[in-house]
């Protein structure tokens, strides 16, 4: 039973290719941050078989996959550079898990509820308008929504979101709903991956809430996803805001369960626990070579 890790992707989705096939849904997360990681994992059972992965990406925080608590456990004595990690997102009950295993104080600051599209149920009425793809000339307007956004769900807005929401526009993949001649609420979704996209970014400014946009938009980009050939669209909703939660049911998602993010007291460990890590796998020549991690 064991732990493995490596820097490269290619290495991570051939050798966590089974349980990311099996189930791309539930491994949502980690599949959209594969490219760009900082360090993949995966986890062997005693039959050889894959049976947990995590991901990496900010620095410091891992996105866990589909795991049991105990393998969550495992990551978090196994895991390369762990007393630098300050915080971790996943399923609930994993990242609780493997928060509590660090054996440092953690809060939850967020949790969510991913919901997966099953007969879409556009709105009825329509409210007024259209949903039209946003331009790049209108990619400053995108951005202080998407600063907005963040601000609205507790994530930090100090990061600048122009190149994220930059390459969305490009890739016609960020929508508005548009009536009376302005964009009235917004919605975005990811390209296909695995047969899955999701929908993201859905925001009505306040003084336009309560008018149906919200639906209008998100109906309008799941559309888009199911005609671009998306197998599965999938969703994350805030708990803390039952609105959304009942209106993204309404338009006929369907939860498949709960995640949460978590904030992780950091402790920076000493050399020699640090060295006593071991290295990841799948590094360029002249790098130690990979191993695996004895588990619980």
């Amino acid at each position: 039973m064991t732990w493995h890790f490596t820097e490269q992707a290619e290495v991570f989705r051939r050798a966590a290719a089974a349980p990311l096939a099996a189930d791309p849904a539930r491994h949502t997360a980690v599949l959209t941050l594969v490219d760009g990681a900082e360090l993949l994992g995966w986890w062997t059972g005693p039959d050889g078989r894959v049976t947990g992965t995590c991901v990496v990406s900010p620095p410091g925080v891992p996105v866990l996959g589909v795991m049991t608590a105990p393998v969550a456990r495992a990551l978090a004595r196994a895991l390369p550079g762990a007393g630098a990690v300050t915080g971790v997102r996943g399923e609930a009950a994993v990242c609780e898990a493997f928060a509590r295993a660090l054996g440092r104080p953690w809060t939850t600051t967020r949790r969510m509820r991913l919901f997966r599209l099953d007969a879409l149920t556009p709105p009825e009425p329509a409210p007024p308008g259209r949903a039209r793809r946003a331009t790049m000339a209108e990619i400053p307007f995108a951005v202080a929504w998407a600063r907005q956004f963040a601000r609205d769900v507790g994530e930090t807005a100090d990061t600048d979101p122009t190149a994220n929401i930059t390459t969305r526009v490009s890739e016609g993949r960020l929508y508005f709903w548009e009536a009376h001649g302005a964009p009235r609420s917004m919605a975005s979704v990811s390209p296909t991956l695995a047969g899955q996209a999701r929908v993201s970014l859905v925001r009505t400014p306040p003084e336009e809430r309560g008018r149906g946009f919200a639906g209008a938009v998100t109906s309008a980009v799941s559309r888009a996803a199911l005609d671009a050939g998306a197998e599965q669209v999938l969703l994350f909703t805030d708990l803390a805001n039952p609105t959304s939660n009942a209106l993204y049911q309404r338009l006929g998602y369907r939860p498949l369960g709960d995640h949460a993010a978590l904030a992780i007291d950091a402790r920076e460990q000493p050399q020699a626990a640090r060295q006593d890590r071991p290295q990841p796998s799948g590094r360029p020549p002249g790098r130690p070579q990979p191993r695996g991690l004895a588990g619980q």
